[in-house]
């Protein structure tokens, strides 16, 4: 039933996110077809449609840079080149558990866009204009409370707007998405920062010992390899990653 709910959010969002006022229009026809004097016809596809179609190709990139995936797969990334595994876990299986776990850190998220906007649309008792606003606002809040108040300030300086907002909640999307991925891209090397230390340091020791034994020609790589692994886990690595990227989304808290 969570697993429902979540697939149902998601889909929410994603609709939510592409359904622009401008196409809060009902019947929108996709194809046009026209008649010529002899007889002939002509078929043209309506701009709001183009539009509508084109808007779905950036379905990805919603998914990346509005939800938690950058930090997750920033720091998976990280993690697979301090141990030093060059193809494994796969890229594959990389993006695969940081989309689910997107999910799982995102379900508060989803099943507050449903309550409040899917459900409500579905029921005819809101516009889908009435529906976006509604959808928006638990992106908003999460976004916002990921978002470092100096990236914030950087990027509406930038936009030459320092004295139009007075609230960070007052910040429009345009502004506050390009701030919400460069904090979660800092968070993200910081996170990696720290999981490097350890496997930085078995690579020094590895190194120092067989340069005393006089063993110059032998890589440390693929001695200090079998150590990573072992340590790794010894301390259930994977339980300790994935229960820290989801604690500092602030759940469990």
């Amino acid at each position: 039933m969570r697993n429902k709910s979540l697939l149902t959010c998601l889909g929410v969002l994603l609709v939510s996110l592409l359904a622009m006022p401008a196409f809060a229009q009902q019947g929108i026809s996709a194809v046009t077809v026209s008649t010529n004097p002899d007889g002939t016809q002509d078929y043209s596809m309506t701009l709001q449609a183009l539009f509508i179609m084109t808007a779905l190709s950036l379905i990805p990139a919603f998914i990346m840079m509005m939800t938690s995936f950058t930090r997750i797969i920033v720091v998976l990334s990280i993690l697979r080149q301090a141990i030093g595994l060059q193809q494994s876990p796969s890229n594959q299986i990389l993006i695969g558990v940081s989309l689910f776990l997107s999910l799982f850190i995102m379900a508060p998220v989803f099943d507050e866009i449903n309550e409040k906007a899917l459900q409500p649309y579905l029921d005819e008792q809101m516009t889908s204009k009435e529906a976006f606003e509604e959808a928006k606002a638990p992106m908003r809040a999460f976004m916002l409370s990921q978002t470092r108040v100096k990236d914030l300030e950087t990027f509406v300086r930038i936009a030459g707007d320092e004295d139009k907002y007075q609230e960070p909640s007052e910040v429009p999307l345009t502004i506050l998405i390009p701030s919400f991925v460069t904090s979660e891209l800092k968070t993200a090397f910081q996170i990696g920062f720290m999981l490097f230390i350890p496997f930085l340091i078995i690579d020094l020791v590895v190194a120092s010992i067989l340069m005393a034994m006089g063993m110059m020609m032998l890589s440390p790589m693929i001695v200090s390899l079998p150590f990573k692994l072992m340590l790794f886990v010894l301390v259930d690595g994977w339980n300790l990653i994935f229960g820290t990227l989801a604690t500092s989304f602030g759940m469990g808290v």
